[in-house]
């Protein structure tokens, strides 16, 4: 009785294979498709990562305003009819202003100061010099305020008169502006610059100059 052959059947293809034993050029793109995306991911994380540090590194602080003195030379109601006023005054503030940070340089442009009582200014507004400042670092600056009336509302005219009779007038300072900063090799843009000080002044009827502050000004700094 005759043996039945059978011819082996051919190997099967597997999902690596070509049949000839090399494996899929689709499967190596594939695998280099993701190493490629995979080294990208890497290098914007180390980019990311050297922003970081350079920000921490070089970030500017914004600079600190105090007044240290103040002189009021005048300041009265400049009108006699009710219900007009507008008041004269001549007075002139000194000005601290710190760079705390020891990386940054702090340029300042377009400043102007004026004084103002009860939300109403009362000088009109003194412009200052372009200022630049080193890093920590401080500077001082005395601008003369006043001169033409300003005109305000009765109210704020008499709470004035009522102030000055009693002795303490509070008053703000604002400096307006705008300043850019510089650290190491990079350079900032220009920001809008709004500061605030309130200053409790000691007034003696008829004795014109310098008058004691009350207290300790706050300013306060927004950019």
């Amino acid at each position: 009785m005759s043996e039945a052959h059978h011819s082996p059947s051919p190997p099967r293809k597997t999902h690596d294979d070509d049949g000839h034993g090399k494996p899929h050029k689709p499967m190596l793109h594939h695998h280099a498709g993701r190493l490629a995306l995979f080294a990208l991911l890497l290098l914007l994380l180390l980019a990311g990562v050297a922003a970081l540090v350079v920000y921490l590194v070089y970030r500017p602080s914004r600079p600190r305003f105090s007044v240290t003195s103040a002189a009021i030379y005048s300041l009265s109601n400049a009108t006699t009819v009710a219900p007009v006023a507008a008041i004269s005054s001549a007075m002139q503030f000194t000005l601290l202003i710190r760079n705390p940070n020891a990386r940054s340089s702090i340029a300042y442009e377009r400043l102007a100061t004026y004084a103002t009582y009860r939300g109403q200014a009362i000088t009109p507004p003194a412009a200052l010099p372009p200022l630049f400042q080193e890093r920590d670092s401080e500077v001082s600056v005395s601008p003369l305020l006043g001169g033409s009336p300003v005109p305000v509302s009765g109210d704020v005219a008499a709470g004035l008169a009522t102030d000055q009779a009693y002795g303490v007038v509070a008053l703000r300072l604002v400096v307006l502006g705008r300043l850019r900063f510089k650290s190491g090799p990079f350079h900032s843009g220009w920001h809008s610059m709004y500061v605030r000080c309130d200053v409790l002044a000691g007034l003696k009827t008829g004795v014109p100059g310098h008058v004691p502050l009350l207290g300790t000004p706050v300013c306060d700094v927004d950019i």
